[in-house]
């Protein structure tokens, strides 16, 4: 079975974190899923987590600095 993109339609990709806003993959990660193996798929879906958390730490530590 192949291993679905991460993709969530929100195609953005953050200038400061280079993330996707959406999946949360690298532009060149989105660029090459078609012709990357299932293992290096999986290796990349492995990492969104805590890219996903650490983007969010660092909205919101910006955020309380700016309301500070």
């Amino acid at each position: 079975m192949a291993v679905k993109s991460p993709c969530t339609g929100v195609c953005v990709l953050d200038a400061k974190s280079g993330f996707c806003s959406g999946c949360f993959r690298t532009g060149d990660e989105i660029g090459s899923w078609r012709d990357l193996s299932d293992g290096g798929k999986k290796r990349v879906l492995a990492q969104l987590p805590k890219r996903r958390a650490a983007t969010k730490t660092n909205a919101k530590t910006t955020s309380e600095r700016q309301t500070a």
